[in-house]
């Protein structure tokens, strides 16, 4: 490949036209490299503000779909202020992105400017061997399916150890025999794209080329170009197919990092990132891998001992675990009934296909066993829950090392252990984890302040709490101290017998805490380089890492935190991230009760064996008072906390004026790098198609863009307007318009909202969603905002979000909806079982004619003589939506919200049945619908379900208990059968509203048409 390479030197006080920037680019073959000293300053490439230079060269970048290649090192040295810039970059066509690494010289080498060094990612590297692994895309499951079935005895064995290898061997046998695996070695062409069909043409054209080499005759050379031609026809067609399959099973929450390596391994590039090959150990250099990995284990095993924790602690630890635990009961807990398939079913669902531990049972497998299999799995599961034992095996681990971002590779303590367990263990732990959670949200036992991992809570909430706090305190003139605390390895010190306690405490008994005793026992781990696996090191004290129990129990462990703050303090938690704050108009008083409240938090922590790092523990002073005022001097374990003026906090870069400028700059340099994803596939066949662009665009850039708008988004309009450009930028690169489109066309060709129309989108998604919950922390701020008068009045100070909101629901005069409040959900040990007949739905509704339908549900009528029956239908036409339910004597009819959906009208049917039922005296019921959809939300229920579904649900399962005998049954609509008919009608007729809410899941609705 040929590259053009251009050095640019641009004097600082030179001024340059834009037009001499586009002439150099079209005077440049591509693909090219642009080097050199620019002379510019901006926040894209780490400068702290932005120049006159700097717009321009952002400019010449965007104009011309360019990537920049710098990674935010300083590049340059001023010796006269002793400060360091960025002014030399290195810009690049898409095209080469992938296959170019970007570094700094950290050697100034007698110059003031540090060595720029680009290096191409070759695929002639040394990979170290990875241990072969199973290839699930070409598997045989019929296969795997008939070799894993289970044999009744095998998990009664009389040893669980033995059942669960028994059980283990088999899966892996089948594995073996039905589904191919990997050699272990890379291959030089590692493309993922690359398949049998690329192997045949590439094979066919070397066929060819041999042909017309020997013989070089007209017909020849005319074979070979037309074998070349299809060879590179089926290569572009394989290319687009497989990206295209990759993304489609993109989600909103995958990272620019996970798309970079699969753009790679479409281009044939090899990421090496990941590559360990040696190690400095207090100046021992380790090259080879087996003492790499002991190195590595020896350090992880050594956060987790005792020896890391302080002297009064190992004391007063010891003491506390003299003290036994007695987890038995006589009583028979529910929670600590026998597991279901439904919640197994669940769990399985659940599960990710993350990599397989020591077993090498993945969750494929347990995916692809048949119902029999699966239901021995779920006795095995249920002998180990009954019999208080647990599996030797599965208390071991493999740990992945994975480098820290930015550390020093060689240095051992610079790793983050990725552990894998057994995919067995964490079905059942999902199980477990499901019922633990379930009891200590329906006891109310975490704190309303925690919001990690929890059904309808997000980092937001604290954010949000937060800058409610902040505003309040500028709009009443009061000091705001805030303190964002670090915690030292907090998962794997982690007191095990201090979380038992904490669930003895919570006075939970028998097999639930006696299984999670027995999962904290002694755990061993092997830390794998390559296929090399270290000696076996022991896990004394944490939660175990890449469990599906740890988050709970962490959070169990951690829960008492927030007890210990003042009521002038308040707090908030997202798993490990503590953040306190105070506020008043003496600072003195201020910084007493903050003091106050650290002594308390570190007397906690000291009797459960935390450790707050004092170097990365921050204080905030945020202030809008005239005058100078000193940094508060904060003490943590003796040292003075930091006082920073800008913080990042769960992902929001606050300033100690919070006008979130900081923030807005380096959330659009992160989009910037994203988009540069955009720019290298839209230059590629294979990844130009509009939907893949857009699809990757939503979820890499607008993701970053949406996540805590409803709090930056308070920031001033000048500053906000600078990510419209990035908004701009990316849907020109989707929709290959031209750099001077109109703005609203791009709008109206992407179907996308402007930023600040879905800034307000998010704020009011965010509204409902509180107000449907009331036991949301921020139920009250957000309904009943204080301070209102005085905001009014001080038009410059910026309202809390509790304000804000309500001008923006004025304006799109949605401000009387009611959403529906938030069912609880059946507790995860619930009956599932939902009564269907299936008389009906067995056949195509297009291959089958009305006569036979109806012949088919007269016979079915007379099975069920003695039932009596109910029709549903829902309506949805226009503006007007209903539900109408039939019975023998009786037509009742409803009209619901007009922003309800039709699946909302159909299942609201289904509700106004049950409740009719509830007052009769018949017992025997059959209720008819015509909405397949609701039957699958009623046979599939689950926490994230439909608010009505849960309503029904519980209504049911009462019913049930109550005697009553009803099932579900569908039938095809408009066929002639007559309640079916009556309902339609009435349904499109309803005219009375005496249902007022609308559901959640409806409010998508709302934000689309308004």
């Amino acid at each position: 490949m040929l590259l053009t390479i251009c050095a640019i030197y641009i004097p600082p006080n030179l001024t340059i036209n834009q037009n001499e920037l586009n002439k150099l680019v079209y005077q440049l073959p591509a693909p090219f490299i642009i080097l050199g000293d620019w002379n510019g300053h901006s926040s894209l490439w780490g400068s702290r503000e932005t120049n006159v230079r700097g717009f321009q060269i952002e400019k010449f970048i965007s104009d011309h779909n360019l990537c920049l290649l710098n990674i935010s090192s300083h590049t340059y040295l001023h010796a006269a202020t002793r400060s360091f810039h960025t002014l030399d970059l290195a810009i690049c066509s898409p095209s080469i992105l992938a296959q170019w690494n970007f570094s700094v010289d950290e050697d100034l080498n007698n110059s003031d400017h540090f060595p720029i060094i680009l290096s191409h990612s070759s695929n002639n590297l040394t990979i170290p061997k990875q241990p072969p692994h199973f290839i699930y895309e070409r598997a045989n499951w019929q296969v795997f399916k008939d070799l894993s079935e289970l044999a009744p005895d095998i998990v009664h064995l009389g040893d669980i150890n033995a059942a669960v290898d028994a059980v283990s061997n088999c899966i892996i046998k089948a594995a073996e025999a039905s589904i191919p695996k990997t050699s272990g070695k890379l291959k030089k062409l590692n493309k993922p794209w690359w398949n049998e069909r690329c192997s045949e043409a590439n094979k066919a054209q070397k066929k060819a080329w041999n042909r017309f080499r020997r013989y070089p005759t007209t017909i020849n050379f005319i074979a070979f170009k037309h074998a070349k031609a299809v060879a590179r026809r089926v290569r572009r067609q394989s290319q687009r197919e497989s990206f295209r399959k990759y993304v489609n099973s993109i989600k909103s929450n995958i990272t620019s990092k996970e798309l970079w390596r699969k753009v790679r391994k479409i281009l044939g590039t090899i990421d090496m990132g990941k590559s360990l090959s040696v190690l400095n150990c207090n100046g021992q250099i380790i090259s080879h891998l087996k003492d790499i990995a002991n190195v590595l284990g020896k350090t992880f095993a050594e956060v987790s001992s005792n020896e890391f924790y302080p002297q009064d602690f190992i004391v007063y630890k010891r003491q506390e675990e003299r003290v036994i635990l007695n987890f038995e009961s006589s009583s028979s807990e529910i929670y600590n009934t026998d597991f279901t398939i439904h919640e197994l079913r669940n769990a399985l669902n659940d599960s990710r296909p993350t990599s397989p531990g020591p077993d090498r049972i993945h969750c494929n497998m347990l995916k692809n066993l048949s119902e029999h299999s699966l239901c021995l799995i779920l006795a095995l599961f249920n002998r180990i829950w009954n019999g208080k034992a647990f599996p030797t095996a599965w208390r071991k681990a493999i740990v992945v090392p994975i480098p820290k971002a930015g550390k020093d590779p060689q240095n051992p303590s610079n790793y983050r252990p990725i552990a894998l367990t057994s995919c067995l263990c964490k079905l059942m732990e999902r199980m477990v984890n499901k019922r633990l959670v379930y009891i200590l949200e329906k006891k109310n036992m975490l704190s309303k302040f925690q919001s990690g991992f929890r059904y309808g809570r997000s980092t937001e909430d604290n954010v949000f709490q937060l800058e409610t706090a902040i505003r309040d305190a500028f709009v009443t003139k009061k000091h705001l101290i805030s303190i964002f605390f670090d915690m030292d390895k907090a998962y794997d010190r982690t007191w095990r017998h201090g979380i038992l306690k904490d669930l003895f405490n919570i006075g939970l008994r028998g097999n639930l805490p006696i299984f999670i005793k027995n999962f904290l026992g002694t755990r061993t781990f092997q830390v794998r380089v390559g296929d090399i696996f270290s000696d076996e090191f022991y896990q004394q004290e944490g939660v175990p890492q890449g469990s599906v129990l740890s988050v709970t129990l962490f959070i169990i462990k951690i829960n008492d935190i927030i007890k210990q703050l003042s009521p002038y303090v308040h707090g908030s938690l997202y798993v490990d991230d503590f953040q306190i704050h105070c506020a008043g108009t003496d600072m003195s008083f201020v910084v007493r009760q903050i003091q106050t409240a650290i002594a308390r938090i570190s007397e906690w922590a000291d009797k459960n064996g935390f450790v707050f790092s004092v170097n990365k523990t921050k204080c905030m002073h945020f202030c809008r008072r005239r005058g100078l005022h000193p940094d508060p001097e904060i003490l943590i374990n003796g040292s003075v906390i930091p006082v920073v003026s800008e913080e990042k906090f769960l992902g929001v870069l606050l300033d100690h004026k919070l006008t979130f400028r900081p923030h807005v700059s380096n959330l659009k340099k992160k989009c910037n790098k994203s988009l540069d994803i955009l720019k290298v596939l839209s230059s590629k066949s294979w990844g130009a198609d509009y939907d893949t662009l857009l699809k990757i665009y939503r979820a890499l850039v607008l993701s970053k863009l949406d996540y805590c708008s409803i709090v930056y988004g308070s920031a001033a309009k000048t500053v906000l307007q600078s990510l419209d450009s990035v908004h701009h930028q990316g849907l020109r690169l989707i929709s290959g318009a031209f750099r001077t489109s109109p703005v609203q066309s791009l709008y109206v060709m992407t179907g996308e909202l402007p930023l600040q129309l879905r800034r307000e989108k998010q704020c009011i998604k965010y509204y409902f969603k509180v107000r449907s919950n009331r036991r949301h922390p921020m139920y009250d701020r957000i309904l009943n905002p204080i301070l209102g008068t005085l905001y009014a009045n001080k038009p410059s100070c910026i309202p809390p979000f509790g304000h804000r909101i309500k001008k923006i629901l004025g304006y799109h005069r949605i401000e009387n909806i009611m959403p529906l409040p938030e069912e609880q959900p059946p507790p995860p040990w619930s009956n599932f079982n939902i009564y269907t007949v299936d008389d009906l739905s067995n056949l195509s509704k297009q291959d089958t004619s009305h006569f036979v339908y109806l012949q088919l549900f007269y016979h079915h009528r007379q099975c069920y003589w003695d039932f009596k029956t109910a029709y549903t239908d829902g309506s949805k036409a226009g503006s007007h939506v209903g539900s109408a339910a039939v019975f023998n004597n009786l037509t009742k009819s409803e009209r619901l919200h007009n922003y309800c959906n039709v699946f909302t009208s159909e299942i609201y049917a289904i509700f106004m049945v049950l409740v009719k039922i509830s007052i009769c005296n018949d017992k025997k019921w059959i209720i008819y619908t015509d909405s397949r959809s609701c039957l699958e939300a009623l046979l599939h229920i689950s926490r994230r379900s439909h608010p009505l579904v849960n309503k029904i649900f519980n209504l049911y399962t009462s019913l049930l208990e109550k005697g009553y005998n009803i099932s579900f049954c569908w039938i095809p609509g408009h066929i002639g059968i007559v309640g079916n008919e009556k309902a339609d009608i009435a349904a499109k007729e309803a005219r009375r509203i005496t249902w007022p809410y609308v559901p959640l899941p409806d409010m998508d609705g709302i934000l689309r048409s308004e």
